[in-house]
């Protein structure tokens, strides 16, 4: 994974939670483990929709890294690992949630292009 020369400075807390769940994977790989649990790699992969191995698996990597998911490893023939939202992740979901709302109000989006998680979300119509 790349690792910058010198550390991003972070001045505000806003900053500290963009890195945390900003980017284009990030909140998406959030919303399915927090509406599917937990999930093993192939079946998170079947959930998202135009992402390549190598990004799911740097993105995990990262949410691993920032104590939003936790990877559990079984020791087993054939070996198994599961991925789940730590409690630090899980108090993103009502974060996300809100943003979805908002964003669902203001941002009116063909259904078909929707992400199928998206179309199916609670959250994703008018502010009331």
């Amino acid at each position: 994974m790349y690792k910058p020369k010198l550390e991003k400075e972070i001045r505000c807390p806003l900053e500290y939670g963009l890195t945390l769940f900003g980017g284009k994977w990030k909140s998406r790989i959030i919303c399915v483990l927090a509406e599917k649990g937990t999930l093993r790699y192939s079946s998170i992969r079947k959930e998202m929709a135009n992402i390549t191995d190598a990004v799911l698996a740097a993105t995990l990597k990262e949410l691993i890294m920032d104590d939003i998911v936790k990877r559990q490893q079984f020791d087993e023939i054939p070996p198994r690992v599961e991925y789940c939202l730590t409690e630090k992740g899980l108090s993103v979901v009502p974060i996300l949630q809100t943003i979805c709302k908002w964003s669902g109000a203001y941002h009116k989006e063909n259904s078909e292009n929707t992400l199928l998680q998206c179309q199916k979300c609670d959250y994703n119509g008018s502010m009331e």
